[in-house]
């Protein structure tokens, strides 16, 4: 409500919709925000309620939600949400709708309750970690949900960001054992489409890692995701031997995801980190 003649305007024509007494009421409101500098309550109220706005303060970690893959395995992250815990953060792994085969957009909707819940005990933002198609899950929760607004870093883990090829030869070969998440999941679907269209959100910090090892995802740089900081954990310890089932366990890709999830912005590790990732990894 301040600083724009079409601000004012708007504030206006919806003031002489009311009341006489109500309209003397509300106009005190406003000045009394002005006045007091309580510029977001302002613009909140042109934005629409339940509208997020503003950014998450890099600087203060919240809590930590784990994303599982398809096929919703929660036991998969147990490992990495126990290492997080460890360093004094809150982690819980969500649990998917259904068995975690079902439809990617209504697991978004159930990571944004998610994270609702976790607004609702005090958090200012979260953090977020996708495994597999759990990335997949994230990346459209944060286009569908405007999760820049509430996300502080978000972390994937051998995700099939532009799909796997074992989704597609399921879903030409044996399309009554293709779960309509599988569908999703075949490179050139339209819920991939339509992401691809969408970027990472520029204030957003966002760590993609992958395992050249991997036979589930397949290209393993499926992963790759432009905006994001890219990383095979290959390119970090050239004698890395992990697979894609192994990447939430292991010592290095734990190490990545403790750093990509502190207070530093995430970057390629430089040249010789690889002992003392895996060392952090490893507790």
């Amino acid at each position: 409500m301040g600083g724009t003649g079409t601000g004012r305007l708007l504030h206006r024509a919806a003031l002489r919709g009311l009341a006489p007494r109500r309209r003397l009421l509300v106009a005190g409101v406003l000045v009394l925000l002005v006045a007091t500098g309580t510029g977001a309550a302002v613009r909140a109220c042109t934005a629409g309620a339940g509208t997020p706005t503003g950014y998450p303060d890099q600087s203060r970690p919240g809590p930590v939600l784990l994303v599982p893959g398809y096929g919703g395995n929660q036991g998969s992250l147990t490992p990495l949400a126990a290492r997080i815990r460890a360093t004094g953060r809150a982690a819980t792994v969500i649990a998917l709708p259904g068995d975690g085969t079902g439809d990617l957009a209504a697991q978004a909707a159930a990571l944004d309750r998610a994270v609702a819940g976790a607004f609702g005990t005090g958090a200012a933002s979260v953090d977020l970690v996708g495994y597999s198609a759990g990335g997949v899950v994230v990346r459209l929760w944060v286009a569908r949900y405007a999760g820049q607004h509430r996300a502080r870093r978000v972390v994937t883990l051998g995700s099939p960001l532009h799909g796997a090829r074992l989704a597609g030869a399921g879903a030409a070969l044996a399309p009554g054992a293709c779960p309509l998440a599988c569908q999703q999941l075949v490179p050139g679907s339209a819920l991939l489409t339509g992401l691809d269209r969408q970027p990472v959100p520029a204030t957003l910090p966002w760590l993609s890692v992958w395992t050249e090892d991997d036979q589930t995802v397949v290209p393993p740089d499926s992963a790759r995701l432009a905006g994001a900081v890219n990383v095979a954990v290959q390119q970090v310890c050239p004698d890395a031997r992990v697979q894609h089932g192994q990447l939430p366990s292991d010592a290095l890709v734990t190490g990545l995801v403790l750093a990509a999830l502190g207070t530093v912005p995430p970057a390629v590790p430089a040249p010789g980190a690889c002992a003392a990732l895996r060392a952090a990894g490893t507790g």
